[in-house]
């Protein structure tokens, strides 16, 4: 049967008050929180980065076989005010994609644009 996880990428800043956490233990690991949450919603951590773009935070790409739990997995962290600025992305295999256009393809004829 073919795997029907859904792919998401969850990217977002650490807080002043998470940063000083992570100074204050620097060994603990986020991975592991991360891992621990995710398969607790059902889903597997595929990988996980640390990012320093728009200030320290974290790229985490996962899959979740339910769709809702990739909102609630964000919601979980956001409101530990863990993180900040996150951007919550669904992200598309080259097999999904395909049936995305094919789906495109039988619909475009049935849409009319405005002023025709």
């Amino acid at each position: 049967m073919e795997d029907i996880a859904m792919h998401f990428c969850l990217t977002g800043q650490y807080t002043p008050q998470a940063l000083n956490s992570i100074m204050d233990n620097p060994t603990v690991s986020r991975y592991e929180a991360a891992k621990n949450l995710i398969e607790a919603a059902g889903g597997k951590l595929i990988s996980m980065y640390s990012t320093a773009t728009d200030g320290p935070g974290v790229l985490v790409i996962f899959d979740v076989p339910d769709p809702s739990a990739a909102p609630a997995i964000s919601g979980v962290v956001l409101s530990t005010g863990a993180m900040h600025n996150a951007k919550l992305t669904r992200l598309w295999t080259p097999d999904e994609i395909v049936q995305v256009r094919k789906k495109a393809s039988e619909l475009r004829g049935v849409y009319k644009p405005p002023g025709k």
